[in-house]
Protein backbone atom coordinates (compact mmCIF):
# COMPACT_ATOMS: atom_id res chain seq x y z
CA UNK A 1 0.00 0.00 0.00
CA UNK A 2 2.63 2.59 0.91
CA UNK A 3 4.65 1.14 -2.03
CA UNK A 4 1.87 2.65 -4.55
CA UNK A 5 1.37 5.98 -2.62
CA UNK A 6 5.40 6.41 -3.27
CA UNK A 7 4.80 5.93 -6.64
CA UNK A 8 1.94 8.25 -6.84
CA UNK A 9 3.71 10.88 -4.81
CA UNK A 10 6.49 10.71 -7.10
CA UNK A 11 4.15 11.08 -9.95
CA UNK A 12 3.04 14.09 -8.62
CA UNK A 13 6.18 15.46 -7.99
CA UNK A 14 7.24 15.13 -11.94
CA UNK A 15 4.03 16.56 -12.84
CA UNK A 16 4.07 19.75 -10.62
CA UNK A 17 7.81 20.85 -11.25
CA UNK A 18 8.17 19.80 -15.50
CA UNK A 19 6.48 22.33 -17.54
CA UNK A 20 7.33 22.44 -21.40
CA UNK A 21 5.63 23.09 -24.71
CA UNK A 22 5.73 21.25 -27.53
CA UNK A 23 6.26 23.55 -31.11
CA UNK A 24 4.87 21.79 -33.88
CA UNK A 25 6.62 23.62 -36.60
CA UNK A 26 4.00 24.67 -39.15
CA UNK A 27 1.05 23.95 -37.12
CA UNK A 28 -1.69 22.05 -38.62
CA UNK A 29 0.29 22.17 -42.36
CA UNK A 30 3.35 20.89 -40.91
CA UNK A 31 6.41 20.56 -42.39
CA UNK A 32 5.99 20.95 -46.18
CA UNK A 33 6.79 23.29 -48.94
CA UNK A 34 5.46 26.62 -49.70
CA UNK A 35 4.97 27.83 -45.49
CA UNK A 36 7.05 31.02 -44.08
CA UNK A 37 8.83 29.26 -41.11
CA UNK A 38 10.21 32.54 -40.55
CA UNK A 39 7.18 33.74 -39.68
CA UNK A 40 5.58 30.83 -37.83
CA UNK A 41 9.07 30.90 -35.19
CA UNK A 42 8.42 34.61 -35.05
CA UNK A 43 5.44 33.86 -33.71
CA UNK A 44 6.75 31.69 -30.59
CA UNK A 45 8.91 31.42 -27.75
CA UNK A 46 10.73 28.97 -27.20
CA UNK A 47 12.41 27.85 -24.04
CA UNK A 48 14.86 25.61 -22.95
CA UNK A 49 13.20 22.04 -22.25
CA UNK A 50 10.84 22.86 -25.07
CA UNK A 51 10.12 20.45 -27.42
CA UNK A 52 10.08 21.34 -31.41
CA UNK A 53 8.23 18.44 -33.65
CA UNK A 54 8.41 18.08 -37.44
CA UNK A 55 4.77 16.18 -38.81
CA UNK A 56 4.98 15.56 -42.42
CA UNK A 57 4.95 12.84 -45.11
CA UNK A 58 7.65 10.48 -44.78
CA UNK A 59 9.82 9.35 -47.24
CA UNK A 60 9.34 12.48 -48.98
CA UNK A 61 10.97 15.11 -46.35
CA UNK A 62 13.35 14.55 -43.71
CA UNK A 63 14.54 17.08 -40.73
CA UNK A 64 18.24 17.54 -40.53
CA UNK A 65 19.79 19.87 -37.37
CA UNK A 66 22.52 22.10 -38.77
CA UNK A 67 24.61 25.09 -38.13
CA UNK A 68 24.02 28.29 -39.34
CA UNK A 69 25.79 28.16 -42.52
CA UNK A 70 24.39 25.02 -43.63
CA UNK A 71 20.78 26.63 -42.93
CA UNK A 72 21.89 29.54 -45.22
CA UNK A 73 23.16 27.63 -48.10
CA UNK A 74 21.16 24.54 -47.31
CA UNK A 75 23.57 22.21 -47.00
CA UNK A 76 23.69 19.35 -44.87
CA UNK A 77 27.86 19.51 -44.97
CA UNK A 78 27.88 19.96 -40.76
CA UNK A 79 24.49 18.29 -39.49
CA UNK A 80 24.09 17.39 -35.78
CA UNK A 81 21.12 15.03 -36.21
CA UNK A 82 18.79 14.12 -39.01
CA UNK A 83 15.24 12.73 -38.55
CA UNK A 84 13.06 10.88 -40.98
CA UNK A 85 10.09 9.74 -39.51
CA UNK A 86 7.90 11.65 -39.85
CA UNK A 87 6.51 12.61 -36.62
CA UNK A 88 9.98 13.70 -35.22
CA UNK A 89 10.71 15.26 -31.49
CA UNK A 90 13.46 17.08 -30.80
CA UNK A 91 14.56 18.24 -27.87
CA UNK A 92 15.85 22.01 -26.57
CA UNK A 93 18.21 21.24 -24.65
CA UNK A 94 20.46 24.73 -24.47
CA UNK A 95 19.71 27.98 -24.88
CA UNK A 96 21.61 29.19 -28.04
CA UNK A 97 20.06 29.15 -31.74
CA UNK A 98 19.17 26.05 -33.51
CA UNK A 99 19.39 25.53 -37.68
CA UNK A 100 16.78 22.58 -39.08
CA UNK A 101 16.58 22.23 -42.92
CA UNK A 102 15.16 19.59 -45.35
CA UNK A 103 17.65 17.70 -46.77
CA UNK A 104 15.90 16.43 -49.73
CA UNK A 105 16.57 19.82 -51.82
CA UNK A 106 13.24 21.05 -50.25
CA UNK A 107 15.23 23.71 -48.22
CA UNK A 108 15.55 25.77 -51.34
CA UNK A 109 12.13 25.74 -51.31
CA UNK A 110 11.85 27.12 -48.27
CA UNK A 111 11.85 24.19 -45.83
CA UNK A 112 14.29 25.53 -43.12
CA UNK A 113 13.27 27.29 -40.04
CA UNK A 114 15.65 29.25 -36.99
CA UNK A 115 14.43 29.50 -33.82
CA UNK A 116 16.32 31.18 -31.37
CA UNK A 117 15.93 29.01 -27.52
CA UNK A 118 15.92 31.85 -24.53
CA UNK A 119 16.76 30.26 -21.00
CA UNK A 120 13.85 29.47 -18.56
CA UNK A 121 12.81 32.30 -16.89
CA UNK A 122 12.95 33.20 -13.61
CA UNK A 123 9.91 32.75 -11.35
CA UNK A 124 8.53 36.38 -11.00
CA UNK A 125 9.13 37.90 -7.30
CA UNK A 126 5.53 38.44 -6.32
CA UNK A 127 5.59 34.33 -6.61
CA UNK A 128 7.64 34.27 -3.98
CA UNK A 129 6.09 36.41 -1.59
CA UNK A 130 2.68 36.26 -2.15
CA UNK A 131 1.28 32.78 -2.77
CA UNK A 132 -2.81 32.79 -4.03
CA UNK A 133 -2.86 36.51 -3.91
CA UNK A 134 -3.63 38.75 -7.09
CA UNK A 135 -0.68 41.01 -7.57
CA UNK A 136 -1.22 43.92 -10.04
CA UNK A 137 -4.36 41.85 -12.00
CA UNK A 138 -2.29 38.69 -11.94
CA UNK A 139 -3.26 35.78 -9.77
CA UNK A 140 -0.36 34.14 -8.15
CA UNK A 141 -0.84 30.21 -7.62
CA UNK A 142 1.94 28.47 -5.17
CA UNK A 143 3.12 24.93 -7.26
CA UNK A 144 3.33 22.15 -4.32
CA UNK A 145 6.04 21.11 -6.13
CA UNK A 146 8.00 20.94 -2.77
CA UNK A 147 5.35 19.77 -0.94
CA UNK A 148 5.31 16.79 -2.98
CA UNK A 149 8.76 16.46 -2.39
CA UNK A 150 9.16 16.26 1.32
CA UNK A 151 5.75 13.86 1.20
CA UNK A 152 8.00 11.79 -1.19
CA UNK A 153 10.78 11.27 1.08
CA UNK A 154 8.74 11.00 3.88
CA UNK A 155 6.90 7.77 2.15
CA UNK A 156 10.72 6.46 1.03
CA UNK A 157 12.10 6.94 4.85
CA UNK A 158 8.81 5.16 5.97
CA UNK A 159 9.08 2.28 3.64
CA UNK A 160 12.54 1.38 4.61
CA UNK A 161 11.58 1.42 8.50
Amino acid sequence: MLNSISTVLLILLFISTVHSTDHIVGGNRGWNPGINYTLWANNHTFYVGDLISFRYQKNMYNVYRVNETGYDNCTTDVSYGNWSSGKDFISLDHPKWYYFICGNWFCNSGMKVAVHVLPLPSPPKAAEDSAGKVKNGVEVVSRPGMAVLLAVAVSIWWNWM
